[in-house]
C-alpha cells in the first residue's frame, strides 16, 4: 500500500478520526490515558495520583470510554479503568514523538 492509498483510507473515515482527535485534545485526558496505561485504576486512585478532582476524572473517563480508548472492569463495588487496547499507547507515543519533533523544528526558525 502506498501513501496515496493510505490517504484514501483516511479520507473515508475523517469523521472517525476527528472524533478520536477530539477525545485526545485535552491534556488531562492524555494524562489519564498514560496513567491507566500502567494498569487498571479506580477513579479515586486516578484522582489522587494526578491531583485532580473525582468529578473531573469521571467526566474525562466518560469521554475516553465513549471514544473506546478505555474500558472498565468491575472489582466488587469498584470500577477500574484501563486502556482498551495496546495500540492506544502506541498512538500516544507516536503523537508525543511528532509533537517533540514539530516543537524542535519550530524553535529552529
Amino acid at each position: 500500500m502506498d501513501h496515496e492509498d493510505d490517504l484514501k483510507g483516511v479520507g473515508r473515515s475523517l469523521a472517525d478520526l476527528a472524533f478520536l482527535a477530539r477525545a485526545l485534545s485535552d491534556e488531562n485526558r492524555l494524562r489519564i490515558l498514560m496513567h491507566v496505561g500502567t494498569g487498571r485504576l479506580s477513579v479515586t486512585q486516578i484522582a489522587e495520583e494526578l491531583g485532580l478532582s473525582q468529578p473531573l476524572v469521571s467526566h474525562h473517563l466518560k469521554e475516553l470510554k465513549r471514544a473506546l480508548l478505555v474500558d472498565v472492569e468491575r472489582r466488587g463495588p469498584f470500577i477500574h479503568y484501563g486502556i482498551s487496547r495496546p495500540e492506544v499507547l502506541d498512538v500516544l507515543r507516536s503523537i508525543g514523538t511528532l509533537a517533540r519533533q514539530l516543537i524542535a523544528d519550530r524553535s529552529s526558525f
